[in-house]
Protein backbone atom coordinates (compact mmCIF):
# COMPACT_ATOMS: atom_id res chain seq x y z
CA UNK A 1 0.00 0.00 0.00
CA UNK A 2 1.39 3.42 -0.96
CA UNK A 3 2.68 5.59 1.88
CA UNK A 4 2.49 8.67 -0.35
CA UNK A 5 -0.55 9.66 1.75
CA UNK A 6 1.83 10.39 4.63
CA UNK A 7 3.68 13.61 5.37
CA UNK A 8 7.37 13.73 4.57
CA UNK A 9 9.76 15.03 7.23
CA UNK A 10 9.94 18.50 5.74
CA UNK A 11 6.14 18.62 5.49
CA UNK A 12 5.85 18.30 9.27
CA UNK A 13 7.51 21.76 9.24
CA UNK A 14 9.15 21.35 12.63
CA UNK A 15 12.93 21.18 12.53
CA UNK A 16 13.14 21.30 16.33
CA UNK A 17 11.62 17.90 17.08
CA UNK A 18 13.50 14.61 17.35
CA UNK A 19 10.36 12.60 16.58
CA UNK A 20 11.45 11.58 13.09
CA UNK A 21 15.18 11.20 13.78
CA UNK A 22 15.09 7.36 13.77
CA UNK A 23 13.44 7.27 10.34
CA UNK A 24 15.64 7.23 7.22
CA UNK A 25 15.76 10.07 4.70
CA UNK A 26 12.50 11.99 4.41
CA UNK A 27 10.45 9.15 5.91
CA UNK A 28 8.32 10.40 8.82
CA UNK A 29 6.72 7.12 9.92
CA UNK A 30 7.71 3.74 11.31
CA UNK A 31 7.10 0.31 9.78
CA UNK A 32 6.77 -3.20 11.15
CA UNK A 33 4.05 -2.39 13.68
CA UNK A 34 0.85 -4.08 14.81
CA UNK A 35 -2.01 -1.71 15.68
CA UNK A 36 -5.25 -2.89 17.30
CA UNK A 37 -8.28 -0.62 17.64
CA UNK A 38 -9.92 -0.86 21.06
CA UNK A 39 -13.51 0.24 20.60
CA UNK A 40 -15.14 1.42 23.85
CA UNK A 41 -13.61 2.56 27.09
CA UNK A 42 -14.49 -0.67 28.90
CA UNK A 43 -12.38 -2.67 26.43
CA UNK A 44 -9.45 -0.26 26.70
CA UNK A 45 -9.54 0.03 30.49
CA UNK A 46 -9.70 -3.74 30.97
CA UNK A 47 -6.63 -4.31 28.79
CA UNK A 48 -4.73 -1.40 30.30
CA UNK A 49 -5.48 -2.68 33.80
CA UNK A 50 -4.13 -6.16 33.01
CA UNK A 51 -1.03 -4.75 31.33
CA UNK A 52 -0.18 -2.42 34.22
CA UNK A 53 -0.78 -5.11 36.83
CA UNK A 54 1.76 -7.30 35.01
CA UNK A 55 4.51 -4.65 35.17
CA UNK A 56 7.39 -4.96 37.63
CA UNK A 57 10.64 -3.44 38.88
CA UNK A 58 12.61 -1.53 36.27
CA UNK A 59 9.65 -1.07 33.93
CA UNK A 60 8.55 2.39 32.79
CA UNK A 61 5.00 3.79 32.59
CA UNK A 62 4.39 7.17 30.95
CA UNK A 63 1.00 8.82 30.52
CA UNK A 64 -0.65 12.10 29.61
CA UNK A 65 -4.22 13.09 30.34
CA UNK A 66 -6.70 15.90 29.69
CA UNK A 67 -8.86 14.82 32.64
CA UNK A 68 -8.20 12.20 35.29
CA UNK A 69 -10.35 10.91 38.13
CA UNK A 70 -8.44 8.99 40.81
CA UNK A 71 -11.48 6.90 41.76
CA UNK A 72 -12.46 5.76 38.23
CA UNK A 73 -12.63 1.97 38.34
CA UNK A 74 -10.90 0.49 35.32
CA UNK A 75 -12.69 -2.87 35.61
CA UNK A 76 -15.65 -1.83 37.74
CA UNK A 77 -14.26 -3.73 40.71
CA UNK A 78 -12.92 -2.30 43.98
CA UNK A 79 -9.14 -1.96 43.79
CA UNK A 80 -9.15 -1.10 40.08
CA UNK A 81 -9.32 2.66 40.68
CA UNK A 82 -6.91 4.61 38.46
CA UNK A 83 -4.91 6.06 41.36
CA UNK A 84 -4.64 2.67 43.08
CA UNK A 85 -3.54 0.85 39.93
CA UNK A 86 -0.88 3.42 39.07
CA UNK A 87 0.15 3.78 42.71
CA UNK A 88 0.55 0.03 43.17
CA UNK A 89 2.69 -0.11 40.04
CA UNK A 90 5.02 2.55 41.40
CA UNK A 91 5.25 0.72 44.74
CA UNK A 92 6.26 -2.47 42.86
CA UNK A 93 9.20 -0.61 41.35
CA UNK A 94 7.64 0.58 38.10
CA UNK A 95 8.81 4.11 37.25
CA UNK A 96 5.47 5.93 36.83
CA UNK A 97 5.51 9.41 35.25
CA UNK A 98 2.48 11.45 34.24
CA UNK A 99 1.65 14.85 32.76
CA UNK A 100 -1.93 15.94 33.44
CA UNK A 101 -3.39 19.17 32.10
CA UNK A 102 -3.87 21.61 34.96
CA UNK A 103 -7.30 22.57 33.55
CA UNK A 104 -9.62 25.52 34.08
CA UNK A 105 -12.22 25.94 36.82
CA UNK A 106 -14.82 23.26 37.37
CA UNK A 107 -17.46 26.02 37.31
CA UNK A 108 -16.69 26.38 33.59
CA UNK A 109 -17.33 22.64 33.06
CA UNK A 110 -13.64 21.79 33.23
CA UNK A 111 -11.77 19.57 35.68
CA UNK A 112 -9.19 21.50 37.72
CA UNK A 113 -10.23 19.88 41.00
CA UNK A 114 -10.36 16.33 39.61
CA UNK A 115 -6.96 16.63 37.95
CA UNK A 116 -5.39 18.02 41.12
CA UNK A 117 -6.92 15.18 43.15
CA UNK A 118 -5.38 12.65 40.74
CA UNK A 119 -1.84 14.05 40.86
CA UNK A 120 -1.99 14.48 44.64
CA UNK A 121 -3.19 10.90 45.11
CA UNK A 122 -0.35 9.63 42.93
CA UNK A 123 2.29 11.88 44.46
CA UNK A 124 1.23 10.63 47.91
CA UNK A 125 2.05 7.08 46.72
CA UNK A 126 5.39 8.09 45.21
CA UNK A 127 4.46 8.31 41.52
CA UNK A 128 5.78 11.43 39.82
CA UNK A 129 2.70 12.94 38.19
CA UNK A 130 2.62 16.66 37.48
CA UNK A 131 0.10 19.33 36.52
CA UNK A 132 1.11 20.89 33.18
CA UNK A 133 -0.20 24.33 32.15
CA UNK A 134 2.29 25.14 29.38
CA UNK A 135 -0.49 26.14 26.99
CA UNK A 136 -2.01 29.23 25.40
CA UNK A 137 -4.60 31.29 27.23
CA UNK A 138 -7.79 29.17 27.41
CA UNK A 139 -5.86 26.34 25.76
CA UNK A 140 -5.36 22.77 26.98
CA UNK A 141 -3.11 19.76 26.82
CA UNK A 142 -5.53 17.42 25.09
CA UNK A 143 -3.23 14.46 24.40
CA UNK A 144 -4.37 11.14 25.93
CA UNK A 145 -1.79 8.37 25.65
CA UNK A 146 -0.01 5.75 27.73
CA UNK A 147 3.38 4.13 27.06
CA UNK A 148 4.44 0.89 28.77
CA UNK A 149 8.11 -0.14 28.42
CA UNK A 150 9.44 -3.35 29.99
CA UNK A 151 13.03 -3.83 31.14
CA UNK A 152 13.12 -7.60 30.58
CA UNK A 153 10.17 -8.13 28.23
CA UNK A 154 10.55 -5.75 25.27
CA UNK A 155 8.07 -7.80 23.24
CA UNK A 156 5.39 -6.57 25.66
CA UNK A 157 6.11 -2.89 25.03
CA UNK A 158 2.93 -1.10 23.97
CA UNK A 159 1.61 2.42 23.48
CA UNK A 160 -2.06 3.41 23.69
CA UNK A 161 -3.16 6.49 21.70
CA UNK A 162 -6.60 7.95 21.18
CA UNK A 163 -9.37 9.98 22.74
CA UNK A 164 -10.05 8.13 26.01
CA UNK A 165 -9.14 9.88 29.27
CA UNK A 166 -8.54 8.05 32.55
CA UNK A 167 -11.68 9.49 34.04
CA UNK A 168 -15.40 9.21 34.72
CA UNK A 169 -17.94 8.47 31.96
CA UNK A 170 -15.43 6.71 29.69
CA UNK A 171 -15.98 3.08 30.79
CA UNK A 172 -18.89 2.26 28.52
CA UNK A 173 -19.28 -0.76 26.24
CA UNK A 174 -21.14 -1.80 23.08
CA UNK A 175 -24.49 -1.83 24.89
CA UNK A 176 -24.06 1.87 25.69
CA UNK A 177 -25.64 1.91 29.11
CA UNK A 178 -23.05 4.45 30.23
CA UNK A 179 -20.34 4.41 32.87
CA UNK A 180 -21.68 3.76 36.41
CA UNK A 181 -19.27 6.54 37.44
CA UNK A 182 -20.61 9.36 35.25
CA UNK A 183 -19.68 12.99 34.83
CA UNK A 184 -22.33 15.68 34.52
CA UNK A 185 -23.54 16.33 30.97
CA UNK A 186 -26.49 17.89 29.16
CA UNK A 187 -29.85 16.52 30.30
CA UNK A 188 -30.55 14.68 27.03
CA UNK A 189 -27.86 12.12 27.93
CA UNK A 190 -29.47 11.06 31.20
CA UNK A 191 -27.93 10.10 34.53
CA UNK A 192 -25.27 7.77 33.09
CA UNK A 193 -24.48 9.23 29.66
CA UNK A 194 -23.85 6.60 26.97
CA UNK A 195 -20.35 7.12 25.54
CA UNK A 196 -18.73 6.06 22.25
CA UNK A 197 -14.95 6.19 22.02
CA UNK A 198 -11.88 4.56 20.45
CA UNK A 199 -8.25 4.02 21.46
CA UNK A 200 -5.54 2.09 19.60
CA UNK A 201 -2.89 -0.27 21.00
CA UNK A 202 0.42 0.04 19.14
CA UNK A 203 3.26 -2.49 19.28
CA UNK A 204 6.51 -2.26 17.34
CA UNK A 205 8.91 0.61 16.57
CA UNK A 206 6.13 3.22 16.79
CA UNK A 207 6.13 2.73 20.59
CA UNK A 208 9.47 4.54 20.55
CA UNK A 209 7.86 7.42 18.63
CA UNK A 210 5.04 7.80 21.16
CA UNK A 211 7.61 7.74 23.96
CA UNK A 212 9.45 10.57 22.21
CA UNK A 213 6.29 12.69 22.34
CA UNK A 214 6.21 12.24 26.13
CA UNK A 215 9.93 12.79 26.64
CA UNK A 216 9.90 16.04 24.66
CA UNK A 217 7.17 17.44 26.89
CA UNK A 218 8.69 16.09 30.11
CA UNK A 219 12.18 17.46 29.34
CA UNK A 220 10.87 20.94 28.46
CA UNK A 221 12.68 23.26 30.95
CA UNK A 222 9.85 25.82 30.88
CA UNK A 223 8.10 26.06 34.29
CA UNK A 224 4.89 24.04 34.41
CA UNK A 225 3.00 27.26 35.11
CA UNK A 226 4.01 30.93 35.15
CA UNK A 227 0.99 32.22 37.04
CA UNK A 228 2.07 33.38 40.53
CA UNK A 229 -1.26 32.42 42.13
CA UNK A 230 -0.92 28.88 40.81
CA UNK A 231 2.65 28.67 42.08
CA UNK A 232 1.48 29.82 45.50
CA UNK A 233 -1.23 27.18 45.60
CA UNK A 234 1.29 24.50 44.57
CA UNK A 235 3.62 25.61 47.36
CA UNK A 236 0.87 25.57 49.96
CA UNK A 237 -0.25 22.11 48.82
CA UNK A 238 3.40 20.95 48.67
CA UNK A 239 2.87 19.66 45.16
CA UNK A 240 5.81 18.45 43.12
CA UNK A 241 6.36 20.94 40.29
CA UNK A 242 9.85 19.95 39.09
CA UNK A 243 10.20 16.98 36.73
CA UNK A 244 12.99 14.60 37.73
CA UNK A 245 15.19 13.28 34.92
CA UNK A 246 13.72 10.33 33.06
CA UNK A 247 15.70 7.08 32.96
CA UNK A 248 17.86 6.49 29.88
CA UNK A 249 15.81 5.58 26.84
CA UNK A 250 15.64 1.93 25.84
CA UNK A 251 16.22 0.96 22.24
CA UNK A 252 13.21 1.14 19.95
CA UNK A 253 11.25 -2.10 19.77
CA UNK A 254 12.30 -4.17 16.79
CA UNK A 255 9.96 -4.47 13.79
CA UNK A 256 7.55 -7.34 14.37
CA UNK A 257 7.93 -10.28 11.99
CA UNK A 258 5.19 -10.21 9.38
CA UNK A 259 3.74 -6.94 10.68
CA UNK A 260 2.36 -4.74 7.91
CA UNK A 261 1.27 -1.56 9.69
CA UNK A 262 2.99 1.75 9.02
CA UNK A 263 2.35 4.37 11.74
CA UNK A 264 2.72 8.13 11.42
CA UNK A 265 2.22 10.27 14.50
CA UNK A 266 0.50 13.60 13.89
CA UNK A 267 0.59 16.36 16.47
CA UNK A 268 -0.64 19.83 17.27
CA UNK A 269 1.24 22.32 19.40
CA UNK A 270 0.28 26.00 19.38
CA UNK A 271 2.37 29.09 18.88
CA UNK A 272 2.65 30.07 22.55
CA UNK A 273 3.48 33.78 21.96
CA UNK A 274 4.77 36.37 24.46
CA UNK A 275 8.30 35.02 24.70
CA UNK A 276 7.27 31.44 25.42
CA UNK A 277 7.91 28.54 23.10
CA UNK A 278 8.17 24.77 23.09
CA UNK A 279 11.86 23.90 22.56
CA UNK A 280 10.72 20.89 20.51
CA UNK A 281 8.16 22.85 18.42
CA UNK A 282 9.14 26.50 18.11
CA UNK A 283 6.21 28.41 16.68
CA UNK A 284 4.10 25.29 17.16
CA UNK A 285 3.47 22.17 15.10
CA UNK A 286 0.42 21.56 12.94
CA UNK A 287 1.09 18.12 11.48
CA UNK A 288 -2.48 17.06 12.38
CA UNK A 289 -3.83 19.72 10.01
CA UNK A 290 -1.16 19.02 7.41
CA UNK A 291 -1.57 15.24 7.63
CA UNK A 292 -5.34 15.38 7.20
CA UNK A 293 -5.07 17.88 4.36
CA UNK A 294 -2.58 15.74 2.45
CA UNK A 295 -4.69 12.62 2.95
CA UNK A 296 -7.80 14.49 1.77
CA UNK A 297 -5.96 15.38 -1.43
CA UNK A 298 -5.62 11.62 -2.09
CA UNK A 299 -9.19 10.62 -1.17
CA UNK A 300 -11.48 9.73 -4.09
CA UNK A 301 -14.22 7.45 -2.69
CA UNK A 302 -15.11 7.98 0.98
CA UNK A 303 -14.15 10.12 3.95
CA UNK A 304 -15.63 8.39 7.01
CA UNK A 305 -15.61 10.50 10.19
CA UNK A 306 -16.52 9.92 13.80
CA UNK A 307 -15.94 13.09 15.74
CA UNK A 308 -16.97 15.03 18.81
CA UNK A 309 -16.61 18.54 17.37
CA UNK A 310 -16.93 18.92 13.61
CA UNK A 311 -17.62 22.63 13.65
CA UNK A 312 -14.86 24.67 11.98
CA UNK A 313 -15.13 26.27 8.55
CA UNK A 314 -11.34 26.00 8.27
CA UNK A 315 -11.75 22.22 8.32
CA UNK A 316 -15.02 22.21 6.37
CA UNK A 317 -13.26 24.09 3.54
CA UNK A 318 -10.92 21.14 3.04
CA UNK A 319 -13.78 18.65 2.90
CA UNK A 320 -15.74 20.88 0.53
CA UNK A 321 -12.70 21.14 -1.75
CA UNK A 322 -12.41 17.34 -1.86
CA UNK A 323 -16.07 16.99 -2.83
CA UNK A 324 -15.71 19.54 -5.61
CA UNK A 325 -12.60 18.04 -7.21
CA UNK A 326 -13.59 14.37 -6.80
CA UNK A 327 -17.06 13.68 -8.23
CA UNK A 328 -17.21 10.16 -6.70
CA UNK A 329 -16.17 11.23 -3.20
CA UNK A 330 -18.65 10.89 -0.33
CA UNK A 331 -18.42 12.28 3.20
CA UNK A 332 -20.10 10.24 5.92
CA UNK A 333 -19.99 11.45 9.51
CA UNK A 334 -21.14 10.23 12.93
CA UNK A 335 -21.39 13.07 15.46
CA UNK A 336 -23.07 13.74 18.82
CA UNK A 337 -26.79 14.46 18.51
CA UNK A 338 -26.55 17.07 21.27
CA UNK A 339 -23.75 19.17 22.70
CA UNK A 340 -22.08 17.85 25.83
CA UNK A 341 -23.32 20.79 27.91
CA UNK A 342 -26.47 22.86 27.80
CA UNK A 343 -26.76 26.47 28.90
CA UNK A 344 -26.45 29.77 27.09
CA UNK A 345 -22.65 29.91 27.04
CA UNK A 346 -22.17 26.27 26.02
CA UNK A 347 -24.73 25.10 23.50
CA UNK A 348 -25.38 28.09 21.15
CA UNK A 349 -21.69 28.75 20.34
CA UNK A 350 -21.13 25.08 19.50
CA UNK A 351 -24.26 25.01 17.35
CA UNK A 352 -23.05 28.09 15.47
CA UNK A 353 -19.88 26.23 14.55
CA UNK A 354 -21.75 23.07 13.55
CA UNK A 355 -24.28 25.02 11.48
CA UNK A 356 -21.57 26.74 9.46
CA UNK A 357 -19.47 23.64 8.98
CA UNK A 358 -22.28 21.27 7.95
CA UNK A 359 -23.81 23.78 5.56
CA UNK A 360 -20.45 24.46 3.93
CA UNK A 361 -19.63 20.76 3.51
CA UNK A 362 -23.08 20.04 2.08
CA UNK A 363 -23.28 23.07 -0.22
CA UNK A 364 -21.58 21.76 -3.36
CA UNK A 365 -22.76 18.11 -3.28
CA UNK A 366 -25.57 17.55 -0.75
CA UNK A 367 -26.39 14.14 -2.21
CA UNK A 368 -22.87 12.95 -1.36
CA UNK A 369 -22.81 14.15 2.25
CA UNK A 370 -24.57 12.62 5.26
CA UNK A 371 -24.25 13.07 9.01
CA UNK A 372 -25.75 10.92 11.75
CA UNK A 373 -26.08 10.84 15.52
CA UNK A 374 -26.33 7.74 17.70
CA UNK A 375 -28.73 6.44 20.34
CA UNK A 376 -28.90 3.23 22.37
CA UNK A 377 -31.70 0.65 22.36
CA UNK A 378 -33.61 2.71 24.94
CA UNK A 379 -33.57 5.77 22.70
CA UNK A 380 -31.04 7.65 24.87
CA UNK A 381 -28.53 9.64 22.79
CA UNK A 382 -24.98 8.27 22.74
CA UNK A 383 -22.28 10.91 23.14
CA UNK A 384 -19.80 10.47 20.29
CA UNK A 385 -16.39 11.28 21.74
CA UNK A 386 -14.40 9.21 19.22
CA UNK A 387 -11.92 10.94 16.92
CA UNK A 388 -11.69 8.59 13.93
CA UNK A 389 -11.15 9.29 10.24
CA UNK A 390 -10.88 6.66 7.50
CA UNK A 391 -10.25 7.66 3.90
CA UNK A 392 -10.75 5.30 0.96
CA UNK A 393 -10.04 2.32 3.25
CA UNK A 394 -6.36 3.26 2.98
CA UNK A 395 -5.50 5.94 5.59
CA UNK A 396 -7.02 5.60 9.05
CA UNK A 397 -6.46 7.91 11.99
CA UNK A 398 -7.40 7.56 15.66
CA UNK A 399 -6.33 10.20 18.15
CA UNK A 400 -7.22 13.05 20.46
CA UNK A 401 -7.81 15.67 17.78
CA UNK A 402 -11.22 16.82 16.60
CA UNK A 403 -12.24 18.27 13.24
CA UNK A 404 -11.97 21.87 14.34
CA UNK A 405 -9.55 24.77 14.35
CA UNK A 406 -8.84 24.38 18.07
CA UNK A 407 -7.52 20.85 17.59
CA UNK A 408 -5.66 21.75 14.42
CA UNK A 409 -3.89 24.83 15.84
CA UNK A 410 -4.51 25.66 19.50
CA UNK A 411 -4.31 22.67 21.90
CA UNK A 412 -1.77 19.88 22.18
CA UNK A 413 -2.97 16.79 20.29
CA UNK A 414 -1.68 13.39 19.22
CA UNK A 415 -3.08 11.08 16.56
CA UNK A 416 -1.85 7.82 15.04
CA UNK A 417 -2.42 7.46 11.28
CA UNK A 418 -2.10 3.87 10.03
CA UNK A 419 -1.59 2.47 6.53
CA UNK A 420 -1.54 -1.31 6.16
CA UNK A 421 0.35 -3.12 3.42
CA UNK A 422 -2.08 -6.03 3.69
CA UNK A 423 -5.10 -5.89 1.41
CA UNK A 424 -5.72 -5.70 -2.32
CA UNK A 425 -6.44 -2.10 -3.32
CA UNK A 426 -7.19 -1.20 0.28
CA UNK A 427 -5.68 -1.31 3.75
CA UNK A 428 -6.97 -4.30 5.70
CA UNK A 429 -6.62 -2.35 8.95
CA UNK A 430 -8.66 0.61 7.69
CA UNK A 431 -11.43 -1.51 6.20
CA UNK A 432 -11.68 -3.74 9.27
CA UNK A 433 -11.98 -0.68 11.53
CA UNK A 434 -14.66 0.91 9.35
CA UNK A 435 -16.71 -2.30 9.18
CA UNK A 436 -16.49 -2.94 12.92
CA UNK A 437 -17.74 0.56 13.66
CA UNK A 438 -20.51 0.14 11.10
CA UNK A 439 -21.56 -3.20 12.63
CA UNK A 440 -22.09 -1.53 15.99
CA UNK A 441 -24.03 1.42 14.61
CA UNK A 442 -26.24 -0.86 12.51
CA UNK A 443 -26.91 -3.18 15.44
CA UNK A 444 -25.24 -6.27 13.97
CA UNK A 445 -23.66 -8.70 16.42
CA UNK A 446 -20.17 -9.92 15.56
CA UNK A 447 -18.95 -13.20 17.07
CA UNK A 448 -15.92 -12.97 19.34
CA UNK A 449 -12.76 -13.43 17.30
CA UNK A 450 -14.55 -13.04 13.97
CA UNK A 451 -12.06 -13.21 11.09
CA UNK A 452 -11.97 -10.99 8.04
CA UNK A 453 -14.07 -13.39 5.99
CA UNK A 454 -16.77 -13.49 8.66
CA UNK A 455 -16.67 -9.72 9.02
CA UNK A 456 -17.00 -9.24 5.26
CA UNK A 457 -19.93 -11.67 5.13
CA UNK A 458 -21.81 -9.95 7.96
CA UNK A 459 -21.11 -6.52 6.53
CA UNK A 460 -21.44 -7.33 2.82
CA UNK A 461 -23.69 -4.32 2.19
CA UNK A 462 -21.04 -2.00 3.65
CA UNK A 463 -17.97 -3.55 2.07
CA UNK A 464 -17.81 -1.08 -0.78
CA UNK A 465 -17.04 2.50 0.29
CA UNK A 466 -20.13 3.76 -1.55
CA UNK A 467 -22.45 1.00 -0.34
CA UNK A 468 -22.04 1.99 3.30
CA UNK A 469 -23.35 5.45 2.42
CA UNK A 470 -26.62 3.92 1.20
CA UNK A 471 -26.81 1.29 3.97
CA UNK A 472 -26.60 3.94 6.70
CA UNK A 473 -29.36 5.94 4.99
CA UNK A 474 -31.66 2.91 4.69
CA UNK A 475 -31.13 1.87 8.32
CA UNK A 476 -31.87 5.41 9.47
CA UNK A 477 -35.04 5.58 7.39
CA UNK A 478 -36.33 2.37 8.99
CA UNK A 479 -35.75 3.72 12.47
CA UNK A 480 -37.29 7.11 11.66
CA UNK A 481 -40.33 5.36 10.16
CA UNK A 482 -40.70 3.31 13.36
CA UNK A 483 -40.71 6.48 15.44
CA UNK A 484 -43.14 8.21 13.10
CA UNK A 485 -45.47 5.20 13.34
CA UNK A 486 -45.77 5.47 17.09
CA UNK A 487 -43.06 2.88 17.87
CA UNK A 488 -45.35 -0.03 17.02
CA UNK A 489 -43.75 -3.42 16.54
CA UNK A 490 -40.15 -4.41 17.19
CA UNK A 491 -37.63 -1.59 17.13
CA UNK A 492 -35.44 -1.80 13.99
CA UNK A 493 -31.81 -2.67 14.68
CA UNK A 494 -29.18 0.01 14.99
CA UNK A 495 -29.00 3.44 16.53
CA UNK A 496 -28.37 5.87 13.66
CA UNK A 497 -30.42 9.08 13.65
CA UNK A 498 -30.17 11.63 10.86
CA UNK A 499 -28.53 14.98 11.66
CA UNK A 500 -29.26 18.22 9.85
CA UNK A 501 -27.53 21.58 10.28
CA UNK A 502 -28.97 23.33 13.34
CA UNK A 503 -31.16 26.40 12.89
CA UNK A 504 -30.40 29.45 15.03
CA UNK A 505 -32.13 32.79 15.31
CA UNK A 506 -30.13 35.70 13.88
CA UNK A 507 -29.74 37.39 17.27
CA UNK A 508 -28.52 34.14 18.88
CA UNK A 509 -26.17 33.52 16.00
CA UNK A 510 -24.69 37.01 16.34
CA UNK A 511 -23.70 36.85 20.02
CA UNK A 512 -22.87 33.14 20.01
CA UNK A 513 -20.46 33.65 17.09
CA UNK A 514 -18.23 35.80 19.29
CA UNK A 515 -17.95 33.08 21.96
CA UNK A 516 -17.50 30.44 19.26
CA UNK A 517 -14.49 32.21 17.70
CA UNK A 518 -12.78 33.28 20.92
CA UNK A 519 -13.53 30.48 23.41
CA UNK A 520 -14.78 27.33 21.67
CA UNK A 521 -12.73 27.34 18.46
CA UNK A 522 -9.76 29.72 18.83
CA UNK A 523 -6.84 29.96 16.43
CA UNK A 524 -3.37 29.04 17.72
CA UNK A 525 -1.37 29.73 14.55
CA UNK A 526 1.41 32.31 14.21
CA UNK A 527 0.15 35.56 12.72
CA UNK A 528 1.72 34.96 9.29
CA UNK A 529 -0.10 31.65 8.83
CA UNK A 530 -3.39 33.18 9.96
CA UNK A 531 -3.10 35.92 7.35
CA UNK A 532 -2.34 33.41 4.59
CA UNK A 533 -4.91 30.89 5.91
CA UNK A 534 -2.25 28.20 5.95
CA UNK A 535 -1.42 25.49 8.48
Amino acid sequence: MSTSWYLRKHERDNRWTTLDDPHPGQQAFSSGNVVRPLIHGAVYFAELYDRIEAMGPGDLLLFTDWRGDPDERMTGEPGSEVARVLGRADERGVDVRGLVWRSHWDKLHFSADENRHLIQALQDRGAETLLDMRVRTMGSHHQKFVVLRHRDRPDDDVAYVGGIDLCHSRRDDARHGGDPQPQSMAGEYGVTPPWHDVQVAIQGPAVHDVETVFRERWDDPTPLTRAPWRRLRDALARDDTTPSPLPPRSAAPAPIDGATHHVQLLRTYPDLRWGMDYPFARGGERSVARGYTKALDHARKLVYIEDQYLWSTDVADRLDHGLRVSPDLRVLGVLPRFTDQGGATGRPPQLVGRERALRLISASAPERVAFYGLENRDGVPVYVHAKVCIMDDVWASVGSDNFNRRSWTHDSELSAAVIDDAGEGHSTYARRLRLRLAAEHLGRALPDGVDDDGLAETMADCLDEHDIFDTYAQATDRLEHWYAGGRRGPRPPGGLRRLSPPRLRPVTRAWASVLYRTVHDPDGRPRGLKVRDRF
